[in-house]
């Protein structure tokens, strides 16, 4: 596997897609297109689906089986395009892993469902997951082992299974800065959706992260990437806290419906696709779309 090839498309800003729904909670395709047309012209090396961001929760098989074919034919190797398996079986995730080759996708996210795992029964997993398709993991779905199972996990896994090329972190700072340190240079790591989250990992070692700027306001993702490359750590900074830091704050500690519903409204007010989410999930009133408008435009947002 040409893991420089992944390394240069997931150094920077990557894109992790908000599934878009239309106000009578069917999937909206043109929303989706549109999303994935801004964040691939915003200069998005990677386009990807996670089972969080992307509400596979209210999705069917079916519908995440249409999503990872749409996406794909949309993409058209414009960019990597990382599918996303959902917290199945060991034979599922593989039978997915064929679909998801099949239909163009360059690798894909696999997460084990959680109900007591080994390090042994994860390695297994990954082993076998990844024999059609280039694997990544989240990182959250080695906490049932803990850090130091998690931390060995990964050891084995750099050993013996080919097949993994990286993690995407969301699992604590304790892994993340051990994960880092043993892995990179050997996988392509990057972060969550925050610069907070990447500025801490960069010193052990981190390729890239998912930004939340570059579907909406990409010139921010930019600034920031172009001080880390220039190794102007008081840039990056100073970036982080009046745009990262202010803007996540917000989001995530001002609206009932919470941080993603607030997110999937942001890409309404930058006109790219609706704030709708699947019910049973919550959405912003258009009292708070006001609100939010309010605060983007105020801080230089919008």
């Amino acid at each position: 596997m040409d893991l420089d090839r992944f390394r240069h498309h997931l150094t920077g800003p990557v894109a992790s897609i908000n599934t878009p729904f239309l106000e009578d909670d069917s999937i909206d395709y043109d929303g989706l297109r549109r999303f994935i047309d801004f964040t691939i012209e915003s200069g998005a090396g990677t386009v990807l689906f996670t089972p969080g961001d992307s509400l596979y929760p209210v999705l069917t098989e079916a519908e995440i089986a249409e999503l990872t074919a749409f996406t794909s034919s949309v993409v058209n190797k414009r960019a990597l395009f990382i599918a996303s398996a959902d917290f199945w079986s060991t034979s599922q995730t593989a039978e997915f892993a064929v679909y998801a080759r099949d239909c163009g996708a360059d690798a894909m996210i696999v997460v084990p469902p959680d109900r007591g795992l080994t390090v042994d029964g994860l390695v297994r997993y990954y082993d076998t997951v990844s024999k059609t398709l280039p694997a990544f993991i989240l990182s959250a779905g080695l906490v049932s082992v803990g850090v130091q199972g998690a931390l060995k996990t990964v050891e084995r896994l750099l050993a013996e299974v080919p097949g993994v090329l990286g993690f995407k972190e969301d699992f604590s700072p304790d892994f993340a800065r051990g994960a880092c340190a043993k892995a990179h240079g050997k996988w392509v790591i990057f972060a969550g959706g925050q610069k907070q989250t990447h500025m801490d990992m960069l010193p052990y070692g981190c390729d890239g992260y998912m930004s939340t700027f570059i579907k909406f306001k990409p010139n921010v993702a930019h600034s920031y990437w172009k001080a880390i490359e220039n190794r102007d750590m008081d840039a990056a900074v100073d970036i982080i806290a009046h745009y990262d830091m202010p803007l996540f704050e917000y989001l995530y500690n001002t609206f009932p419906a919470g941080g993603d519903a607030a997110q999937h409204a942001v890409l309404e007010l930058a006109g790219i696709c609706g704030r709708w989410r699947r019910r049973p999930f919550a959405n912003l009133s258009d009292e708070e779309m006001e609100q939010l408008k309010a605060f983007l435009t105020e801080n230089g947002m919008l």
